[in-house]
This record gives structure tokens, C-alpha cells and sequence, in this order.
């Protein structure tokens, strides 16, 4: 089964071809991702109408090298898959109106895919794990702990009731001057940094949910640098060390919980899960394999260049569907927000 993934939910114009052959890991056979980190870098963050103008202007361009590189016309796939949520409406409506252009003109089945979704089957195009498995999503805009059971079910285990990983990574970058995107610059000035310096608190260690807070240790590392300042380079790797430090151990407390939580109501899981940009951070992944290691189950992470947004994972999730006999309306609409588990979104919680 060959299926094309197109991806604009944020700030990446992606496109891919997947292959999927049965139960086992996918193939990747192209995945072209434009980012526009020049458009949005004198904003410090994602500005939503030039994201969309972006998407427009590059979509064409990473299509064609999405199927070139696949060595495919759109005739032999079988069927084209968009991210149809959650994300910037504006982008979303450029890659969901594409994907239903491409399905009517190569007359074949349309699946619209939840971006979350496509993130929590990533191993399973990379690993090919079964399931049930327990998943930490964590990203600039979401956070979760799930209980991922099939393909459609999933079971929201903790969230995080403030800011969501990546965007507490990202305030604290910019707070501290640093350039975007924020979390990749935290973690390289971290590595020259000493985490003991400062003492920042750990938020919901030890709380029986596998929620997360991620707000006090925002203002912690605020309240330190205004209180050094003003601020020498050392001060910021130091800075930046504590936060990801703290951060980390939260990561591997909440982790711990959710997997009790998750073998008390569905069982051993068959792996601990990471995917979203937050899972390409080093020192978070080493947490995680300590984690995994202490409950006697695997850790499984993507690869660097799928734990961001990109078209493999909406290609694989629509092709998991597609196995299933899931194919979507044209009619379908773009949906700015898509929780995976409705039934546990709960008030004042972020997806």
C-alpha cells in the first residue's frame, strides 16, 4: 500500500510516500520538509498568516519532490492523506484543500489525519511494536500521556494543565535571549552549563496523576536571572542547564506514574513511547531510557528527523487507516482543535 502524506499544520510544508506491507515496520520512500524558520525568526515565534502564505507558496514545489524522489506518479498511489488537525486553520486548509484535489484528480481514497494521531504511530512505522503501548506526545503545543490501544484508540492517561513542554523550552529561550526555534537553542547552551547551580523546583513530582505543570518552573528560571542580572554567557548555559535538568526529571517522575497507571488498567504496555519535537532532546531521551529500563520494558524513539512535523507520519497514520477500510468524506473539514481522547479533555487542560 503506497499512500502520500501532506503536512502544514504549523510551520513545516511537508510531503512524503510510505509504504505499508502488513504488521511490520512502514518504508519511507521520500519525505521532503520545507521549514520556515526565516520567515518566522524576527517574530521569535510562528506568526499564523505567514505560516499559511508559506505553505501556499512552497506545497507545489515539495509535492513534486516528494513523488520524484518516491519515483512514483500520482496514479500508482493508493491513497493521499492530510493533517486535518490540530494546528494553524489557515495552514491546515492549504494541505487538507490539496490532498482533496489530488484525491479527486487521481480518483483515489482521501483520509484525513489527526496530526496527534500521526505523531502516536510513528513507532510503528519506524519499529513496527504492536500494541497496547504507553505514549509521552510532547511538542511546543501539546503534552499527553497516553495509553495508545489500537489505531482510533487512544486513552489520555496525564496532560499538562499550563504551558506544554516545548513551549515552556521556547519561553524560557527567549527569556533568556536566545534564538528561535527556543528548544534546540536550550539544549546546546545547556551542555555547557552546570545543572547544580541553581535550585528550580520540580512541579507534580510525585502527584498521584501523571500530570504535568510547567508554569513555576518558567517563572523559577525568570525570578533566578532577574535576580543575577545582568546575565554573563555562563550564567545562561547555567541557567539553561537547571531548566532542562528539572525538566527531565519531571519527565521521568510523570512517565513512571503513567506506566503504573497504564499496567493497572490495561496491562503490561509493549513499550514506552516518546514522539514530538521535545522527543529529539538528548538529556530527555536518557530519562526516558532510565525510566524504561527501571520497569523492565524498551524505550522506542523516532529518529531525529521524524520527531518533528513531517509527512512520513501523516502518510503512515493515513495508511494505518486505510488498512483498516477508513477513508474520509470530502466534505471533511479542517479542525483547529482534535483531541485524540475527547472523553478526557478535561477544562482549563491543554491538548
Amino acid at each position: 500500500m503506497l499512500v502520500l502524506g501532506l503536512e502544514t499544520t504549523c510551520d513545516e510544508t511537508a510531503a512524503a510516500v510510505v509504504r505499508r506491507s502488513g504488521d511490520g515496520p512502514g518504508e519511507i520512500l521520500s519525505n521532503v520538509v520545507r521549514a520556515q524558520l526565516d520567515e518566522h525568526a524576527a517574530f521569535g515565534g510562528v506568526v499564523p498568516e505567514i505560516a499559511a502564505r508559506a505553505h501556499v507558496e512552497a506545497l507545489d514545489g515539495v509535492l513534486a519532490a516528494a513523488l520524484e524522489g518516491a519515483g512514483l506518479k500520482l496514479r500508482d498511489l493508493d491513497g493521499v492523506a492530510a493533517a486535518a488537525g490540530p494546528g494553524l486553520v489557515g495552514g491546515v486548509i492549504v494541505g487538507l484543500t490539496a490532498a482533496k484535489a489530488l484525491a479527486i484528480v487521481a480518483e483515489k481514497p482521501f483520509i484525513a489525519v489527526n496530526h496527534l494521531e500521526a505523531h502516536a504511530l510513528t513507532a510503528r512505522l519506524t519499529d513496527g511494536i504492536a500494541f497496547p503501548y504507553l505514549l509521552l506526545l510532547a511538542s511546543g503545543g501539546h503534552t499527553q500521556l497516553l495509553a495508545v490501544l489500537g489505531v482510533g484508540r487512544y486513552v489520555r492517561l496525564g496532560t499538562t494543565v499550563d504551558d506544554a513542554l516545548g513551549e515552556a523550552f521556547d519561553k524560557v529561550a527567549k527569556m533568556l535571549g536566545l534564538g528561535y526555534p527556543g528548544g534546540p537553542e536550550v539544549e546546546r547552551r545547556a551542555e555547557n552549563g552546570d545543572a547544580e547551580r541553581f535550585s528550580l523546583p520540580r512541579p507534580m513530582l510525585g502527584r498521584a496523576e501523571p500530570n504535568f505543570s510547567l508554569s513555576g518552573l518558567k517563572t523559577a528560571v525568570r525570578l533566578e536571572a532577574e535576580r543575577i542580572a545582568p546575565l554573563s554567557s555562563q550564567d545562561i548555559d547555567d541557567l539553561c542547564a537547571s531548566f532542562q535538568a528539572a525538566v527531565a526529571d519531571v519527565v521521568a517522575n510523570r512517565v513512571r506514574v503513567a506506566f503504573r497507571m497504564f499496567c493497572e488498567r490495561h496491562g503490561a504496555p509493549s513499550a514506552i513511547v516518546t514522539a514530538g519535537g521535545v522527543a529529539a532532546n538528548a538529556q530527555i531521551r536518557r530519562a526516558l531510557q532510565r525510566v524504561s529500563s527501571e520497569v523492565g520494558t524498551r524505550l522506542v524513539a523516532p529518529p531525529l528527523a521524524l520527531c518533528g512535523d513531517n509527512g512520513a507520519m501523516i502518510a503512515w497514520a493515513g495508511a494505518e487507516r486505510l488498512a483498516l477500510g477508513l477513508e474520509d468524506d470530502l466534505a471533511f473539514a479542517p479542525r483547529p482543535r482534535w483531541p485524540l481522547d475527547v472523553a478526557a479533555a478535561a477544562p482549563g487542560a491543554k491538548a
